[in-house]
């Protein structure tokens, strides 16, 4: 018998790279993320007492099964990484066996495990045994195309006593570019006795679902779906699609500026440090559409709405335009905004006020900007 999964909700918020940061999780915890998790951080450098690695164990009060993702390529490392994590407050930790970042895979930590399955197993049994919390490993399929090791890792494991596998269903190779292969997820639930996360590909409470259904998978790990549209926590508990005008999505916005207000502070610095994160953050808030069940739910059973390019009809008035920009210029205005505004009917005005005048001067028109999916969970 699959033993009982060690978290308090079957659905996880990935841990993300810039994404991750405590206002943000923060926001999700706001719409019903129960299980949170830190940004990677590099096990040396918590060792060595780096104050921005450090800073990365902290959390806000209302997460409150919080955990702490490791990187590392060394057994001791991550014990003692694993055991200064829970001193900080870690409900949990996790192994990255997944990052697909060069600069990861180079130092051999990331998906580069999954190709030293020895020394991946070796690390999670010192941190098995160092802690008294869960410890999961997220892994990929492998480290190449068509070569998977995910199910060897997996009983691996199993035998060391691993509370969870989280598997990303695609392998380092891949990085995001294609669908994650869930019929893998599902098959590692049917020939493990383990707890088995899956992740990937998941953008509507429907799809969510749905893969829990078809894979028998035990939970839910998203990343880029909370990205979008952070309150796609409340739509899977709910089971509905929220719909969220541009004032109510505004509105989340100004919520998510004074978090980063109240964790960075009020004054020069603060702001600065805020604006490394926030404009970035609308990189994807640009990519929300709505996606009711009726309408989209037979193109996501051929194809993962996330990665369904035609999921994006066109924005219908200005303000829409506005906030669905991916000019990377619009969202430094947009963090700006949300930063100076005293409240959230404040911020709708003004941002109402930005987008007649950027539609005036033909900024709506200029739709470019890349995201960098390199560190996406």
């Amino acid at each position: 018998m699959t033993p009982a999964p060690p978290f308090p909700d079957n659905v996880l918020l990935a841990p993300l790279t810039r994404g991750g940061n405590l206002p943000f999780r923060r926001l999700c915890a706001d719409f019903g993320a129960k299980v949170t998790c830190s940004e990677m951080a590099y096990a040396h450098k918590l060792l060595k007492g780096s104050g921005r690695e450090l800073a990365l164990l902290r959390h806000h009060e209302s997460e409150t099964f919080f955990g702490v993702q490791l990187a590392t390529h060394k057994a001791e490392l991550a014990r003692d990484a694993a055991i200064l994590a829970v001193e900080h407050g870690a409900k949990w930790v996790d192994l990255n066996c997944g990052c697909p970042i060069d600069d990861t895979v180079k130092r051999g930590m990331g998906a580069r495990l999954m190709d030293r399955t020895r020394t991946l197993v070796d690390i999670v049994a010192a941190m098995v045994e160092a802690v008294d919390v869960p410890v999961t490993a997220k892994l990929r399929l492998g480290f190449r195309k068509g070569k998977v090791k995910s199910d060897g890792v997996a009983e691996d494991l199993e035998r060391i006593g691993v509370s969870a596998v989280i598997l990303h269903g695609r392998s380092r190779e891949q990085r995001y570019s294609k669908a994650a292969d869930w019929e893998a997820v599902g098959r590692l639930v049917a020939d493990r006795n383990l707890t088995v996360i899956g992740n990937g590909d998941v953008l509507t409470w429907y799809e969510a679902r749905d893969r829990l259904a078809d894979s028998g998978a035990h939970g839910l790990m998203l990343g880029r779906g909370p990205l979008i549209k952070p309150w796609i926590f409340q739509e899977i508990r709910e089971g509905r699609e929220l719909c969220l005008g541009p004032a109510e999505r505004i509105a989340i916005y100004h919520r998510l500026a004074g978090y980063f207000r109240e964790h960075f502070g009020d004054d020069e610095l603060g702001h600065r440090r805020a604006m490394y994160f926030l404009p970035w953050h609308f990189g994807f808030f640009a990519r929300y559409r709505p996606l009711p069940e009726g309408e989209w739910h037979a193109r996501s059973q051929e194809h993962p709405l996330m990665q369904t390019r035609d999921a994006k009809p066109e924005p219908t008035t200005t303000l829409e335009r506005l906030l669905a920009s991916g000019n990377n210029d619009l969202h430094q205005e947009i963090a700006q905004l949300l930063w100076d505004a005293d409240s959230a009917d404040e911020a709708v005005g003004r941002m109402g006020e930005l987008a007649d005048a950027r539609l005036a001067d033909g900024s709506l028109e200029r739709l470019g900007g890349r995201i960098d999916t390199g560190g996406w969970g």
